[in-house]
C-alpha cells in the first residue's frame, strides 16, 4: 500500500485473514492468506513453465491471452511474441527505475516475482533503504547480494533474457534468427533502463531539461552519500526543502563543492525556484515504510494481536510527499526519523 501511494505500479492488499494455523518461519508464527489484486498473475516464471510443455500451441496460446489482456494493440502485429518482448522489457525499464527513485528493494526478483503488467509484485524480503549504500541487502536468503539495491536492474535483465528464452520458438522459424532477435531487444535493456533512471533522478534534482553530464552529477552525489553514509531519503528531501543547513554533514566542503556544479546546472534551465522545488518535492517522499516502523506493526499484530500500529502507520504512508506541516513535528519525526543506532542489522525474511 506504501508503493502504491509513492505512485509505484504494483498490486494491492485487498485483505488479510488469519487460518489458526501456526506457519515456520525463522521462528513459529500465526498463519495467514494474503488476498491481492492485480492486473493479472502472469509472470516470467509462467512462461517458462508454459515452455516447459514443450509444446508451441500451448505457449502461443498464452502469448495471445497476455496480448488481449495486457497489450490489445499487438493483436494484429507483424510478430506479436518480439512486440510482447519489448513492451515487457519497456515496463520493467520504467518498473526498475522509480523503485531505485524511492530507495526499494524487493529482495527476491526471481523469474516468478516478474510480472508481465508491469506490476510490483510477491512483497516477501522487501525493505527500503536507510543508509544510503549500492550493495544493501536485507533478505536473510542473498548472502551474496544477487538482489542488492544496486543490482536490481542487471538482475531484471538476467529474467527478460530468460522470457525472450521461452518465446524462441514464436518469434521465428529459423532458431538463429530468433536468437538474434531475441538478443537484440534485450541488450538494448541497460540504455533503455538508464534513460527512465536519469529522468527519475532528474526530476530529484529539480532538472527539467538534459544534459550529457547529468548522469556524473547524480553519481556523485550518491558516492558522496554512500561515503557520508547520509539517509537516501532524508537526503533528497533536505534539498528539495533547503533543509540542509540543519545537518553538519551538508557544510563538509565536499558536499559544498558538488552544491555549487548542482546550482550551477540549476541555472541552465527556465523553470522558477518555485517549480524546480515543487518538481523535487514530486519525486522525493518525506514518509517511506521505515524498516523499524513495519517491525513494530508485524510484531504488534502478530505477537500482540494489536492492529492499531499498522492502522496508524497505513494512515500515515497513504500520503508519502505530504508537505511538512509546523503542527505536525512529534509525529514526523517518528515516522521520519532513520532507525535508532542501537537497531543493528536489519534482516527480512521470506513470508513476512
Amino acid at each position: 500500500e506504501a508503493m502504491h501511494a509513492l505512485g509505484m505500479p504494483t498490486t494491492r492488499s485487498l485483505a488479510v485473514v488469519s487460518t489458526g494455523e501456526v506457519v515456520f518461519r525463522e521462528k513459529p508464527l500465526p498463519g495467514a492468506v494474503l488476498v491481492r489484486v492485480a492486473a493479472s498473475h502472469i509472470r516470467v516464471g509462467t512462461f517458462e513453465y508454459a515452455a516447459a510443455h514443450d509444446d508451441p500451441s500451448v505457449l502461443r496460446a498464452l502469448v495471445d491471452y497476455t496480448i488481449r489482456r495486457h497489450n490489445p494493440d499487438l493483436v494484429n502485429a507483424a510478430n506479436p511474441s518480439l512486440e510482447l518482448l519489448k513492451s515487457v522489457q519497456e515496463s520493467q525499464a520504467t518498473l526498475i527505475a522509480q523503485w531505485l527513485g524511492v530507495g526499494f528493494i524487493h529482495g527476491v526478483m526471481n523469474t516468478d516475482n516478474m510480472a508481465l503488467s508491469g506490476e510490483t509484485i510477491d512483497y516477501g524480503p522487501c525493505a527500503f533503504l536507510d543508509v544510503y549504500n549500492s550493495a544493501t541487502v536485507f533478505s536473510s536468503i542473498d548472502r551474496h547480494g544477487r538482489y542488492a539495491y544496486g543490482n536490481q536492474a542487471a538482475i531484471a535483465q538476467w529474467n527478460l533474457a530468460r522470457f525472450a528464452e521461452t518465446l524462441l520458438p514464436l518469434l521465428n522459424s529459423d532458431p538463429a534468427r530468433a536468437m538474434d532477435l531475441a538478443n537484440e531487444v534485450v541488450s538494448g535493456f541497460p540504455n533503455q533502463f538508464k534513460g527512465y533512471w536519469l529522468k527519475c533522478m532528474r526530476g530529484k534534482l529539480g532538472l527539467f531539461n538534459d544534459e550529457p553530464e547529468d548522469a556524473v552529477l547524480i553519481d556523485e552525489l550518491l558516492s558522496w552519500m554512500q561515503e557520508q553514509q547520509a539517509d537516501f531519503t532524508q537526503t533528497f528531501r533536505r534539498l528539495a526543502s533547503s533543509a540542509t543547513q540543519s545537518d553538519p554533514v551538508f557544510s563538509a566542503p565536499s558536499f559544498l563543492e558538488w552544491d555549487t556544479r548542482w546550482k550551477q546546472r540549476r541555472t541552465r534551465q527556465s523553470h522558477s525556484p518555485q517549480e524546480v522545488q515543487d518538481l523535487m518535492f514530486a519525486h522525493n517522499p518525506r514518509l517511506i515504510p521505515r524498516n523499524h516502523k513495519v517491525e513494530e506493526a508485524l510484531t504488534a499484530a502478530s505477537e500482540e494481536g494489536n492492529l492499531a500500529p499498522l492502522t496508524q502507520l497505513l494512515d500515515v504512508l497513504a500520503s508519502p510527499y505530504a508537505p511538512d506541516k509546523a503542527n505536525d513535528t512529534a509525529r514526523a519525526c517518528e515516522y521520519e526519523s532513520p532507525p535508532p543506532a542501537n537497531q543493528g542489522v536489519y534482516q527480512t525474511f521470506c513470508g513476512t
